[in-house]
């Protein structure tokens, strides 16, 4: 039986099971937690994130791992939110640990919300408030004769954090990199300068680069966020073909994020980091819609609505459109005597 108030809370029984409704993004999964997850204690979503790391990550393992899960799922713990204008709020799992921000998850939460009730449906266009770890999310889906279809959102403030930076790798390999943030921080960078290509080379060749990327960053640039410590910090590498000014031809872009996990969506909280980036290099102006396309060739379409400030940072204001589907839905528990059940992982 799932237990809240104590360190040592146990998996869920077959009497008291998690049960969980997937969908995915672009070929990105999303896990949503519908029920059995014991109550989060915190006066504010970051927390109850840290709550959930230091006293629940068992539960992370039990959900993303195999036997269930595997390397690259994802998820999403549904939590009462704490900010007024919030219709539901979430804290975001993955091999790692927990996001700031998710993009992918937020286009399948908008049907979500709307298809069970979370919100009144309202043709043609259903407004859906997320709180996320971030900061609110305000999503807009589309319902035509009561069906929910196509998502957008409108991003936190976004921003470039630092531009062109040349750095080394531990090979001695130099190469340039952007670094944005987009309710979570990225590395942002040309495949081809290491010789890649996104989307013809091997996808393991391309995320050894990242992780060789994310810890060159990390050992020489150090991340601060104007709203909270607990965002300063450096989510994953984006692995682009290039084509960073506006073009109505599609660029594509591989994100490998927390511990080496490999994004199939084009990745909502990216697309808004490198718009934020594109921006601030004069490469996209407002209101013009740009087309991302993932390792997978699954797209979003993305466009800067406006400018804003974020502390002291120039920032703008994205929009991300997407279309998520369901999958299907389970009910999970745990066998006392099965102690591989608990969670592992083969890589």
């Amino acid at each position: 039986m799932i237990r809240t108030k104590t360190d040592n809370c146990p998996l869920p029984e077959r009497q008291s099971p998690i049960k969980v409704i997937d969908m995915h993004t672009g070929g990105e999964p999303l896990r949503i937690i519908t029920s059995g997850y014991p109550t989060i204690p915190g006066d504010d979503i970051l927390a109850k994130r840290r709550y959930a790391r230091e006293h629940l990550d068992h539960l992370r393992k039990f959900l993303m791992f195999e036997p269930r899960g595997h390397y690259d799922m994802y998820g999403a713990v549904l939590i009462a939110p704490s900010l007024p204008d919030a219709d539901l709020a979430v804290l975001f799992i993955h091999n790692e640990g927990y996001s700031t921000m998710c993009g992918h998850a937020i286009l399948a939460l908008g049907r979500y919300a709307v298809d069970y009730g979370m919100v009144t449906p309202v043709e043609p266009i259903t407004n859906v408030n997320i709180e996320c770890p971030c900061g609110l999310v305000r999503a807009e889906v589309e319902v035509t004769k009561g069906k929910t279809g196509a998502v957008r959102f409108k991003s936190v403030p976004c921003f470039m954090f630092a531009g062109d930076q040349v750095l080394t790798l531990a090979n001695g390999k130099t190469f340039k990199t952007d670094i944005g943030y987009g309710g979570a921080f990225y590395a942002i960078l040309d495949a081809e300068q290491f010789g890649l290509k996104v989307g013809v080379s091997p996808v393991r060749e391309l995320v050894d680069i990242a992780q060789s990327v994310c810890e060159t960053v990390n050992a020489n640039i150090n991340l601060s966020h104007p709203d909270h410590k607990d965002l300063a910090f450096l989510y994953g590498a984006i692995l682009t073909d290039g084509k960073d000014a506006w073009s109505e031809e599609p660029t594509r872009n591989i994100c490998v994020f927390a511990d080496n996990q490999v994004d199939r969506s084009p990745t909502g909280s990216g697309v808004s980091a490198r718009l934020a980036i594109q921006h601030a290099k004069g490469l996209i102006a407002p209101d013009m819609t740009r087309h991302f396309h993932s390792v997978i060739g699954s797209g979003f379409a993305g466009r800067v609505t406006g400018t804003t400030q974020c502390g002291s940072l120039p920032a703008i204001i994205a929009e991300i459109s997407g279309q998520a589907y369901y999958s299907g839905e389970a009910t999970f528990w745990h066998e006392e005597d099965d102690g591989i059940g608990r969670g592992f992982i083969v890589r």
